[in-house]
């Protein structure tokens, strides 16, 4: 077993929002319609057509924030299609997504209350593409607005009297593509418009995100943040997938790789911190004091969609695997947060490497949500300052470092380490010099690569509690079996 050493240093660098646990929900397959919204009617136990169980995982995780109506749908969505009685509302073909009918059952207020049932942020991305400054002026007004305005009544009309809190809205989403194959310069000048007519009403404040890059896009980056200040934007946003061939065409399966393709997927998931230090150099030279966040409101792994299901659906399984790149990706963004406010996987239900499958009334917890219920420690912590003396692994080609890890302090002084060990055939002991507590206590999640939880009912990959580890004065030796994620808290 190689020994490795980590130092806790006991300084913090910044502060973790809890945005950066948030989660994604678009009108994609069947990841609100059959997956979060069964309807009032339906034999499955639900809160205004919302399922209970899920609402019940969710609250679980502590979900900070949650995103909606896309994506590339959000770019066709006109939101007065989606108000009023359902039976009235307009029907619409959702293009992107399997050209299926969309009865847009599920709209703002459906959205709104569940995001105050969640206690989350909404986070509601603007149709910049194909909609006008009217509409979504008139949209945040309907939303927000507490006193007497054509849109005000109507919401009181549609039954809510009082105005929803809505922070974060998004202007616009991958306008570089699917929301109109725009120029960035373009683009910016269409989101200083937008955002102009999108008003604070009744107290409540916008924190404004603009369309920002496709993964390695730069200029996109550069161009962004020579023509918008703070003034216009409070972030920009940021899109990157997991993909382990790097071709489109042929991702690879959720379930069926070999291991050249598990150590291609863990180094393509592992280019999301070079990602994140380039464009944070590019924003840093524009906006030195860090007053423009960086979000990356799409992550995670997309691979084929499983046999048998409809390609525009976008749904896969989700393996111990996916539960080791999303232990990755959390601890990359904790490490940038200084800059990252804000981060959410795609997508939460049904769609890509999602936290929660349904099948019918059943109901799957993944892997990657395990991840989340034992990192929501570090939501709202401090980033703690720490270095790690890593090893490689992998295979010839393609060698990766071993060992991912994160640590944060809450507010009573409790430190929350995360790893994940990344290898296929190789545990490590760890020394963590400046680790003192007066108590540890541990979980683990491990499996075999392929391992996923299934209808069947068996939970295949599941937390459990783990005592790996031996404290002795100041010094915490924790051994982290192969293929596995590692969550140690350490009370003072």
């Amino acid at each position: 077993m190689k020994k490795l050493t980590m130092t806790l240093t006991g300084k913090t660098k910044s502060h973790i929002n809890r945005e950066i646990y948030g989660h994604f929900s678009e009108h994609l397959g069947r990841c609100i319609y059959n997956g979060i919204y069964v309807g009032e009617d339906s034999s499955i136990p639900n809160t205004n057509g919302v399922r209970n169980d899920i609402i019940k995982a969710l609250k679980d995780i502590r979900i900070p924030v949650l995103r909606w109506p896309g994506g590339c749908f959000a770019d066709e969505y006109h939101w007065k299609d989606g108000i009023g009685d359902k039976s009235q509302r307009k029907k619409m073909i959702n293009t992107n997504w399997g050209h299926v009918t969309e009865d847009n059952s599920f709209g703002t207020h459906e959205f709104m209350d569940l995001c105050e049932e969640l206690e989350c942020e909404p986070y509601v991305a603007g149709n910049l593409g194909s909609g006008t400054v009217q509409e979504l002026a008139e949209w945040v007004e309907y939303m927000t607005f507490d006193g007497v305005s054509p849109m005000a009544e109507l919401r009181r009309k549609n039954g809510r009297e009082k105005p929803w809190h809505l922070k974060y809205l998004g202007i616009g989403n991958e306008n570089w593509g699917c929301g109109g194959c725009m120029r960035p310069e373009y683009y910016a000048d269409e989101y200083r418009r937008y955002q102009t007519f999108c008003k604070n009403y009744s107290g409540n404040e916008l924190y404004k995100v603009a369309c920002g890059p496709n993964s390695s896009d730069y200029n996109w980056t550069e161009v962004l943040m020579s023509q918008l200040g703070e003034w216009h934007t409070k972030a920009i946003s940021l899109h990157y997938y997991t993909v382990p061939s790097g071709d489109w065409s042929k991702k690879g399966d959720a379930v069926d790789f070999d291991t050249e393709e598990y150590y291609k997927t863990i180094n393509a998931t592992l280019f999301m911190d070079e990602l994140i230090r380039k464009h944070d150099e590019i924003m840093t030279a524009h906006d030195p004091e860090h007053k423009i966040g960086l979000i990356v409101d799409e992550w995670g792994c997309w691979f084929d969609v499983e046999k048998g299901t409809n390609p525009g659906f976008l749904y896969q399984q989700n393996t111990m695997r996916d539960a080791i790149v999303a232990a990755i990706n959390l601890n990359i963004f904790n490490e940038h947060s200084d800059r990252v406010v804000m981060a959410n996987i795609a997508q939460a239900v049904n769609v890509l490497q999602a936290v929660i499958l349904t099948e019918g009334e059943k109901m799957v917890l993944t892997p990657t949500y395990y991840v989340f219920k034992m990192y929501r420690e570090h939501q709202g912590a401090e980033l703690l300052e720490s270095s790690l003396e890593n090893a490689q692994t992998g295979m010839d080609g393609c060698k990766i470092p071993a060992v991912s890890h994160s640590a944060s302090v809450n507010k009573n002084g409790d430190v929350l380490v995360t790893f994940s060990n990344c290898s296929l055939d190789e545990d490590y002991e760890i020394e963590i010099d400046g680790a003192g507590a007066k108590s540890v206590s541990g979980e683990i999640l491990t499996a075999e690569i392929h391992a996923y939880n299934g209808f069947d009912g068996a939970e295949n990959v599941a937390p459990k509690a783990y005592d790996g580890f031996k404290q002795d004065g100041g010094k915490l030796t924790v051994v982290l079996p192969k293929c596995s994620v590692v969550s140690l808290t350490l009370k003072k």
